[in-house]
């Protein structure tokens, strides 16, 4: 278990919507110094700015920011793109733009494709992190079996399995990956995927006070 100082703020499925980012991160109350920001995953992918999503949060850590970053579908099939596995899978599923975006900013073509800040920054992304009153995943969990004994590719795919089911993990789970067009709260979890890549909103829930912030994607 994770024990955080100060707020915490989840950020909830970014794909590559830097501007609405930008915006959403001045709005909230958020304390670099002393508060905590999560991200649930999926910062890359179909949005206009994919690689300008990572710069910014890798450049928000250096400046010594509390950032905690999880591992979303969409990295975990980057990375396997990269490795040469699945990778229709990954084009299928919005890869396209993000090769694009690495490739519009490579400073020279002999560079790699995927800086290897960037490579370090996807590898090391978290399964899930679990604080005193909650569980924050990308996906959700699957009901019935203990945090230890879930999968990875339950944490970062699962979707209607989790989300249908009342099942109580004894802590209230934060959860993205499935996109909603408003929170949905109930007693045992909160999905905050609101589809700003899909026109929406990004959203962000501030914990423990369970406040909601939005921003509407342009």
């Amino acid at each position: 278990m994770v024990i955080m100082e100060g707020r915490v703020f989840v950020i909830g499925d970014v794909h590559g919507c830097l501007s609405t980012l930008k915006r959403l991160l001045d709005k909230i109350p958020w304390d670099p110094v002393s508060d905590t920001l999560i991200f649930v995953g999926d910062y890359i992918d179909r949005g206009e700015n994919p690689k300008g999503v990572v710069d910014l949060i890798l450049s928000l850590k250096e400046q010594g920011a509390k950032i905690e970053c999880l591992l979303g579908n969409h990295e975990a099939m980057l990375l396997d793109y990269l490795k040469g596995k699945n990778r229709d899978l990954y084009l299928f599923n919005g890869g396209t733009t993000t090769l694009a975006s690495y490739r519009a900013q490579r400073k020279r073509e002999e560079d790699p494709l995927i800086p290897e800040d960037h490579i370090s920054f996807f590898s090391e992304l978290k399964p899930y992190i679990e604080l005193k009153d909650y569980y924050i995943v990308h996906a959700g969990f699957r009901p019935g079996k203990k945090i230890e004994e879930q999968s990875l590719e339950n944490m970062i795919w699962i979707r209607y399995e989790f989300i249908d089911s009342e099942y109580d993990f004894g802590k209230k789970v934060i959860f993205g990956h499935t996109p909603f067009e408003e929170p949905l709260v109930t007693k045992t979890k909160i999905g905050i995927d609101t589809g700003a890549v899909y026109g929406n909103k990004l959203t962000c829930i501030q914990l423990p006070d369970e406040i909601f912030y939005f921003e509407k994607s342009t």
